[in-house]
């Protein structure tokens, strides 16, 4: 009788805590869903076509622009030609898209996401540096996704010094809420200029006299060379770094020397090391022979 009881506790004991796990589940997944709800409020997501039209006019910084397939009617067009006018890039996606990203449940063909700081031109990058009488100091990133790793990096070149950022419009995380909070206020100081093209925007760099350099695995040990002058670093994205067109731009190729068993750093490790490198040729060794 004793052993049938056990049994019988046994029994119940599995089913409450399958019971329970269930509802653990269920509590788990509204509460993240809850949480990237806040995510997406934190990053000022505007629905409606007058909300995303009047911020397209006041010349606020937009990072995505979603527009349903298949709407053309109304201010929608105005909207896609503001959008063109800034060189906004446009997403066209379906309906089930929008709503999924839809807070309000009103977006009317159209979603925005708002940076949550402005972007500046690159002319305003140089100008800093021509202000504060310094040889410019740049930081370009080659399609970096993850904004823990742009906040992050930011948070470094403000350290570093860094006249400022430059990212592409496409394929890249922007200013976004998360961004900021992990910069820890740097992205108050840190001005980010957003490129259509980043290798149209190397080469007229370089034609300003701007030397850059790659940072990749097949370069030169960057202790061995001399970045003192005007410079550009770049910084590929955490899965295939550089790419080829941007690579080939670069005036010289850099490695980050390493003796252990990884072969590859985290984006946001991997610049400020470069970063650090061109501060410690800059203000702490006078004689650097190439």
């Amino acid at each position: 009788m004793k052993q049938k009881e056990k049994s019988h506790q046994k029994s119940s004991y599995y089913q409450n805590k399958d019971f329970y796990k269930k509802r653990w589940n269920k509590g788990k997944k509204e509460y993240e869903t809850r949480d990237n709800k806040e995510e997406q409020v934190q990053e000022l997501v505007l629905e409606g076509r007058n909300a995303v039209l009047e911020a397209l006019k006041s010349g606020r910084s937009i990072d995505k622009l979603f527009i349903q397939d298949g709407q053309l009617q109304g201010s929608i067009q105005q909207i896609i030609y503001e959008a063109k006018q800034e060189k906004i890039v446009i997403q066209r996606v379906n309906k089930q898209k929008l709503d999924a990203l839809s807070i309000t449940g009103n977006h009317q063909g159209v979603i925005a996401y708002v940076a949550a700081y402005n972007y500046v031109e690159v002319e305003d990058i140089l100008q800093i540096a021509k202000e504060k009488e310094e040889s410019p100091f740049i930081l370009l990133l080659d399609e970096i996704s993850d904004p823990h790793n742009l906040g992050a990096i930011l948070r470094t070149a403000n350290a570093a010094g860094v006249h400022g950022v430059i990212i592409p419009k496409r394929r890249a995380v922007g200013l976004t809420a998360t961004v900021a909070k992990v910069s820890a206020g740097a992205i108050e100081y840190v001005k980010v200029a957003r490129v259509s093209n980043l290798v149209q925007t190397i080469e007229e760099l370089k034609k300003q006299g701007l030397w850059m350099v790659g940072s990749d695995m097949d370069g030169e040990v960057m202790y061995t060379m001399n970045i003192t002058g005007p410079i550009g670093i770049v910084i590929g994205n955490e899965g295939e770094g550089i790419s080829r067109l941007v690579k080939e731009k670069c005036d010289f190729i850099a490695k980050i020397p390493m003796y252990g068993n990884i072969s590859s750093l985290n984006a946001s490790v991997a610049s400020s090391l470069m970063m650090y490198e061109v501060v410690r040729q800059r203000h702490y060794t006078s004689n650097i022979m190439r």
